[in-house]
């Protein structure tokens, strides 16, 4: 008995055209969006170096090569004479302003620090309405408390310039580095704060011991933050300092309307020169400012 085999049919082919035809399909839609992105991001960094462009090339032309009319053509004879005016003017106020920032910075940070600890994790009565009392100093415009922190400081006695410049940015940088802490230790692990009152620890000596070492990005962002709010502050100098005791911005200021008003190179050189510490700190720790924000973002 025979038997017959019946010849295979061949599958078919599912890898066949339609497919291949498919790829590269998504692969322009993939290249196109992706230099939509591009084209996108290059065009609002275009945006924002356009000043930077101007500041920068007008800086070292000279009295004559600039003026508007030339704002972006590159100088004739590049000099450096904008920048040694500049810095001879405005010396003087960048070390004051160093010596404002640096210690109102630090100070408010601390006292931040204190305040989110005790808020975030050990709780008493009436401490979401003592938080809320302490936020409601971040929407307080200065210029409606300008008249009474004058009188506060003349009945205080403290001296203008510096030290007035200091309590004040302490003062109004604690409700923002309060508010920056409190979230940043919600969400370190309960357990952690317990095992230190287990051990016998206080307060003070659990904040210091134990949620103080790892602080570190909250003070990052804190410091960053004060850092650059008081380095640019310009309604408290005019109010609280001269020309003689004030910080970099009101000396920048009375270098572009003094008798340099008509040398913009100057006033461009000065610019820059106010403008780069803070450039400087954004460079160096900026990806630790993003880290610090991110790290209180979260809870758990």
């Amino acid at each position: 008995m025979t038997t017959t085999s019946t010849p295979a049919v061949p599958a078919p082919d599912v890898v066949g055209t339609p497919t291949e035809t498919r790829r590269p399909r998504g692969r322009e839609r993939f290249s196109l969006g992706r230099t939509l992105r591009y084209a996108a991001l290059i065009a609002f960094l275009l945006i924002v170096l356009i000043p930077v462009y101007v500041l920068f090339v007008t800086s070292f032309k000279g009295a004559g090569d600039a003026s508007p009319a030339r704002a972006w053509a590159l100088p004739e004879i590049w000099t450096l004479d904008n920048w040694q005016a500049a810095w001879d003017s405005l010396a003087p106020a960048i070390w004051r302003t160093l010596q404002m920032v640096v210690p109102a910075s630090i100070i408010a940070a601390f006292l931040g620090s204190l305040n989110g600890f005790v808020l975030a994790r050990w709780s008493f009565k009436g401490a979401n309405l003592v938080f809320t009392l302490i936020l409601f100093g971040m929407f307080i415009p200065y210029q409606a408390v300008i008249i009474p922190l004058n009188q506060l400081v003349l009945g205080l006695g403290i001296p203008s310039g510096v030290p007035t410049l200091i309590l004040l940015h302490v003062v109004f940088g604690i409700p923002i580095t309060t508010l920056i802490f409190r979230n940043y230790y919600q969400t370190i692990p309960h357990e952690l704060i317990e095992a230190a009152r287990v051990d016998g620890a206080g307060m003070l000596r659990t904040y210091w011991s134990v949620v103080l070492p790892i602080s570190v990005p909250a003070f990052v962002v804190v410091l960053i933050w004060q850092f650059t709010s008081a380095w640019n502050d310009f309604l408290f100098a005019v109010f609280f300092s001269s020309s003689q005791n004030g910080p970099v911005t009101l000396a920048l200021n009375n270098l572009a309307n003094g008798a340099l008003l008509q040398n913009y190179g100057v006033s461009m050189a000065g610019a820059l020169f106010a403008s780069l510490p803070t450039l400087v700190v954004y460079i160096l720790l900026g990806k630790y400012f993003v880290g610090g924000l991110m790290s209180g973002s979260v809870k758990g």
